[in-house]
């Protein structure tokens, strides 16, 4: 499998709880920040939940 960077590109304020919740599980809390993930099923299903406020970069 392969790694994707992710970056959080728009604020969670006024998101469902189960949003807030993926984007902390995913190491975020801050706008702009990068982290990087190994590509997984189970990563791929936490970003479709949250797919309109972060951005994905295949590495």
């Amino acid at each position: 499998m392969g790694k994707v960077k992710i970056t959080l590109v728009k604020s969670p304020i006024d998101k469902s709880k189960r949003q807030k919740d993926t984007l902390k599980a995913l190491g975020f809390r801050k706008i702009n920040q990068m982290v990087e993930h190994e590509a997984t099923p189970q990563l791929s299903g936490m970003l479709r939940v949250v797919d309109h406020l972060v951005q994905v970069e295949n590495i």
